[in-house]
């Protein structure tokens, strides 16, 4: 045990106990410095805001390339926020493609059943593939 491990920090009588990780500025910091939780927390709201327009993905009178476009502004960024700092593995990089295109087949209206590759429905939507996003913004900042 170091020094540091026993100090306890109090608040008047209270003891303030310690956290492995907390959020700070919508980015989850872990003391492993691991990005896994902070990921994790990316990909939930992702899906939070794609629920929360779920109207506008089911809705079969809005074309494929308004919904690619609404997904560009919405969705997305808010799955790469942070993202450009992120020390990321090929095994996020993999979650994060999975989970975008679980989220273009449902808003095309397929299923993985019906055997329609990924790069026909980006075409069809107007969606770029989220590693081509992810590493444009780091280059970018």
């Amino acid at each position: 045990m170091t020094q540091e491990e026993d100090v306890e920090v109090r608040l008047d009588s209270q003891v303030i106990p310690k956290k492995w990780s907390f959020k700070y500025l919508g980015s989850i910091i872990s003391s492993d410095n691991e990005i896994d939780d902070d990921f994790t927390h990316q990909i939930g709201a992702r899906w939070i805001k794609w629920k929360l327009s779920f109207g506008v993905w089911c809705d079969k009178k809005v074309p494929p390339r308004q919904k690619g476009k609404f997904n560009k502004v919405v969705v997305r960024p808010t799955m790469l926020y942070g993202a450009v700092c992120w020390p990321v593995k090929n095994a996020h990089v993999q979650q994060m493609q999975v989970v975008e295109m679980r989220m273009l087949r449902w808003m095309y209206g397929n299923t993985r059943r019906d055997k329609i590759r990924n790069g026909v429905i980006r075409e069809k939507v107007g969606v770029a593939p989220v590693e081509d996003k992810m590493r444009e913004a780091r280059r970018r900042w």
